[in-house]
């Protein structure tokens, strides 16, 4: 066979040129592509820090503080224990008793617990099963595993610390929030945990990151 007429491509190519601009939004489109879309590109949670006070939907919620507590031995065969607690005003909202509830050991399950602790879906670092979590409430003085309507509760959610092991520095909290519905059965309102769904799966939205530093006691 014999090449084509017309010259030869051996002559050096012109450069092409691509500006700046160009470039940049080529990379805001790759990005955004990985990032599934314009439409699903996650956002950023609201951060939070020691004293803010977030509305929940059912609940207002004050994250008051972390804390390393100690309680003493009550006798010579019993050890002091230190626990990591998050500490928390809470006001039930709604007309109905809830419960102080309890963390779920995963995120997606969450959407189906009841009660304010289950609120925090996520809590960082993480504590073995043998730790905890110990969750309760306090209405003057007293203990109790109920929300009233409109009664300020502080909550404590507390994690037991292994001899020797050293208390972290800080405590990260992903929190989501509730939306009054109506249930699918009877048509009676019903509060539920904002959700989206992932794949097979919802997931709770998270409404808000807090961060707290955890205060030591004197001694620990």
């Amino acid at each position: 066979m014999t090449e084509p007429s017309g010259g030869s491509n051996d002559r050096p190519r012109r450069p092409v040129v691509v500006p700046a601009i160009a470039l940049v939004a080529l990379t805001a489109v790759g990005v955004t592509a990985l990032l599934g879309g314009l439409d699903e590109a996650p956002e950023t949670p609201e951060p939070l820090s020691q004293g803010a006070v977030l509305d929940q939907g059912m609940y207002s919620t004050k994250f008051v503080e972390s804390r390393v507590r100690v309680e003493k031995a009550k006798s010579i065969v019993d050890e002091d224990k230190r626990f990591v607690e998050l500490v928390f005003d809470v006001t039930n909202k709604s007309d109905e008793t809830a419960m102080v509830g309890l963390p779920a050991e995963k995120i997606e399950q969450a959407v189906s617990r009841f009660g304010f602790a289950a609120s925090l879906v996520k809590i960082s670092p993480a504590f073995d099963k043998e730790s905890g979590p110990f969750v309760f409430g306090l209405v003057k003085g007293d203990e109790t595993q109920q929300l009233q309507p409109d009664v300020p509760t502080q909550v404590i959610v507390r994690y037991r610390l292994k001899e020797g092991q050293r208390p972290p520095d800080k405590m990260t909290l992903d929190v989501a929030s509730f939306e009054e519905g109506t249930s699918f059965l009877n048509a009676t309102p019903t509060w539920e945990m904002v959700s989206k769904p992932v794949g097979d799966k919802f997931y709770p939205e998270i409404k808000a990151r807090v961060t707290l530093p955890v205060k030591q006691e004197a001694g620990t």
